[in-house]
């Protein structure tokens, strides 16, 4: 394996922040994306014409697609990388959140190509990521997670194995559930504090070195305190993607999610004022104006 070019294809956030992370770790990126604007954003000079040309440079690839469907299109449509006469010789890290019943049929349909191929889904933001901050959820063979170990410690060094493939994408799932019912209880507290006149940055230092302290409003609660969520780590439409695969799978096991459907109006909410490619953490604004309408 050509193990000090890495490929990665879909170059909006995530891809961006591997292609950092990387790059410090002593690895070449060369990127793909149908938008050329992502594509002028990563450096013309380390892009190639197509997810085909990607793989005739390197054997292992990284895939931060949006969802499904252009993780489906990119490796089996018309011009799709199980097409290419190197097919047998690439090995494959999707870093997508995806539905679990379709990574396993994707993962099957890449084995029938000889490929290799493994889910590695993200509990983190692009920052985190970047900075190398970020746990890796791995699904799949272990003896084809061996070999890309070089890469995969370069990508994330914590990283925990979760089982067959499909495993890490219910996990992934089951994280980012939680995760987002954090960050609205987070901006809850702070537009209930701000309401009875409490100071919004004293509120989260408070809360920082309180019994309600997590991870969460270190990341997210400068965006609430500040209000400023144009330059997102994680963005509302991505969140609200991922809360339509946990309603889907939940339904699927009889299993209802009252406080999940509450963000998910949030989300839809957001989403209905152009607010889809802001940060996430915008979810305090949705509150806020329900404030703001009694």
């Amino acid at each position: 394996m050509r193990e000090k070019v890495v490929g990665i294809i879909g170059l909006g956030l995530m891809g961006q922040a591997f292609s950092t992370r990387l790059q410090s770790q002593g690895y070449e990126t060369l990127g793909y994306d149908i938008n050329h604007d992502r594509c002028h954003e990563f450096g013309s000079a380390r892009v190639a014409s197509s997810a085909i040309a990607l793989a005739e440079k390197t054997d292992a690839l990284i895939l931060c697609l949006f969802d499904t469907k252009q993780i489906q299109e990119t490796l089996l449509g018309p011009q799709g990388l199980l097409l290419s006469p190197r097919a047998s010789a690439l090995n494959i890290i999707c870093t997508s959140t995806c539905e679990p019943e379709a990574i396993c049929e994707i993962a099957a349909a890449t084995h029938k190509h000889s490929a290799h191929f493994i889910e590695m889904p993200i509990s983190g933001t692009s920052k985190q990521v970047a900075n190398g901050d970020c746990l890796g959820l791995i699904g799949g063979d272990k003896k084809a997670i061996d070999n890309l170990s070089p890469i995969l410690d370069a990508m994330c060094a914590k990283r925990m194995y979760v089982g067959e493939i499909g495993s890490a994408s219910k996990a992934k799932l089951a994280i980012n559930l939680v995760l987002g019912l954090h960050r609205a209880a987070l901006a809850e507290g702070l537009v209930f504090g701000q309401r009875i006149g409490l100071d919004t940055d004293t509120l989260l230092s408070l809360l920082q070195n309180s019994a309600a302290e997590s991870s969460v409003m270190r990341v997210k609660g400068p965006f609430m305190t500040k209000r400023k969520y144009d330059e997102p780590q994680s963005r509302v439409d991505q969140s609200l993607k991922d809360f339509g695969l946990i309603h889907k799978l939940a339904a699927q096991n009889n299993q209802p999610l009252p406080l999940a459907t509450q963000y998910t109006e949030l989300l839809e909410a957001c989403l209905e004022r152009g607010e889809g490619k802001q940060d996430n953490a915008i979810i305090f604004e949705a509150i806020h104006r329900r404030g703001d309408s009694n």
